[in-house]
């Protein structure tokens, strides 16, 4: 292991702590009545992971977990994702214009190309107050390909609107499951299964910009690149 994946395991560490005193204060997606039909929408961008990949997250993660909690929302193998960059978080209505996304396309296409594909190594389950997501350590090229793209967006007047725990060091998450409140036998099978995770290392090769609704049940896609 790297001395960055310490220091990103430090802030997930952190995070966690946090999130047991109730002190966790970066943007979070407030929970609705039905995420199925959640209209609030982003601008943000993701790595879309590989088919065998999300097909082992479901079979292995997700589907022991709806025979526990079937109430919570759960993410398909068909809207898995892997958070990149947010520029606009979830809101109805959009807080982003179609010319925010043709700047947004084009400070991408300037920068994410120029970058190198980095690997992301999936090892713990964590519970948010509203959200159970999967998190991976990187390799240092995410950290310089969102500084990059950092600059570039607040060059355009479109700098992203969330408030994160930490700006100096980023982290991949996935998430699994959206709710309101989660029983605690959930809790206990999250713990259980976040123990006994053992992903091989995942190469992201890909970036994709797109506007979605908070689960990605409705995406569109604006443009994908290729990382070198």
């Amino acid at each position: 292991m790297s001395e960055h994946q310490r220091k990103q395991i430090e802030i997930i560490d952190a995070i966690e702590a946090q999130l047991k005193t109730n002190s966790f204060r970066a943007t979070a997606i407030s929970p609705v009545a039905d995420f199925n039909v959640d209209t609030r929408m982003s601008l943000t961008a993701v790595h879309f992971p590989a088919k065998y990949l999300n097909s082992y997250i479901v079979k292995e993660i997700i589907e022991p977990l709806k025979a526990v909690f079937p109430e919570a929302y759960y993410y398909s193998d068909d809207n898995l994702h892997m958070t990149i960059k947010n520029i606009r978080a979830p809101h109805d209505p959009p807080r982003f214009t179609d010319e925010d996304i043709r700047k947004a396309e084009e400070v991408f296409g300037s920068v994410v190309p120029g970058h190198t594909k980095f690997n992301v190594f999936l090892y713990r389950l964590l519970l948010f107050q509203n959200n159970l997501a999967l998190m991976g350590t990187t390799d240092e090229e995410l950290d310089s390909i969102i500084f990059d793209l950092d600059r570039g967006l607040q060059d355009s007047g479109i700098a992203d609107d969330k408030k994160y725990v930490n700006t100096s060091h980023f982290f991949i998450n996935v998430n699994i499951a959206r709710f309101a409140q989660f029983p605690p036998e959930f809790k206990r099978k999250a713990g259980e299964f976040s123990q006994r995770l053992n992903f091989d290392p995942y190469c992201i090769d890909t970036v994709s910009l797109v506007t979605a609704n908070s689960v990605f049940k409705k995406v569109s896609q604006v443009n994908t690149w290729n990382l070198k």
